[in-house]
């Protein structure tokens, strides 16, 4: 199946949106600091940060994260090629790899139109009804 052509991206560096969500905690399956980490990333905008890296990715839909099946969709990246030699130099390790992603996503196209009205909903709603016990 993987012959001709193809490349076997089994090889490839799997890349998890929990990996780099400042949403999720250590155990939950984040795997770098929160500061340096973007909030709830999709699999789509981090291909499309891989895209922009200039690294060959695949985004494999029907894939699940273990310790949270309900995120569905992780993306394959390629690092090294066949011969060792970097795809992209200034991204040695995977580590690297979270690192300018998470830093590329919240300026990712389809953020910035998203971002402005949840900020607005939010100062709304928090001033909704009164809270506490009746006092007797």
């Amino acid at each position: 199946m993987m012959d001709g052509g193809v490349p076997n991206i089994k090889k490839w560096v799997v890349l998890c949106p929990v990996y780099i969500n400042s949403k999720k905690t250590i155990a939950e399956g984040r795997r770098i600091s929160a500061e340096k980490a973007c909030e709830n990333p999709t699999c789509v905008e981090i291909g499309d940060c891989c895209g922009h890296l200039k690294l060959p990715f695949a985004i494999e839909i029907d894939k699940a994260y273990p310790r949270d099946f309900m995120q569905v969709g992780r993306v394959r990246v390629l690092l090294k090629r066949e011969d060792g030699t970097l795809c992209n130099p200034a991204i040695p390790s995977r580590k690297q790899l979270m690192f300018h992603v998470a830093e590329l996503v919240p300026r990712h196209p389809g953020r910035t139109k998203k971002l402005e009205p949840a900020s607005t909903a939010n100062v709304s709603t928090s001033k909704s009804g009164k809270g506490g016990r009746k006092k007797r």
